[in-house]
């Protein structure tokens, strides 16, 4: 990455593990997209506490060249409750692979495009 990584924790306790599990998925996620020149995360924990669903947030942001921005928000209210913060982390990290691998894609010209439908007078 041009960029360093960048981490940051709002409302909730910075932990060794957390930050470590961040770098190891960014790892990763280099290796899906080598030109991946920037990525930040958020992990916060609202102050409100929502009824249902998971309590954490987290936010992946990434840039790729030529100029794609890439942002993965795993909300409060969404999943199991029971989820604890590296799981919530984890599927924030699966949902942005997946997403980084369809733009290599596009950008390597591996999809199919279709071309548009034009109106055809026989």
């Amino acid at each position: 990455m041009q960029v360093p990584l960048q981490v940051s924790f709002k409302s909730i306790p910075h932990t060794v593990a957390i930050e470590q599990l961040i770098r190891e998925k960014t790892d990763k996620l280099e290796r899906v997209c080598d030109h991946l020149s920037s990525c930040r995360v958020v992990v916060e924990r609202p102050q409100k506490r929502p009824e249902v669903g998971n309590p954490y947030r987290v936010r992946i942001d990434m840039t790729v060249p030529p100029g794609h921005e890439v942002v993965v928000k795993n909300e409060p209210g969404r999943g199991n409750t029971h989820d604890p913060l590296d799981v919530v982390i984890r599927d924030a990290f699966d949902t942005a692979s997946r997403r980084l691998r369809k733009l290599v894609e596009v950008q390597q010209g591996r999809v199919k495009t279709h071309l548009p439908a034009t109106n055809r007078n026989w």
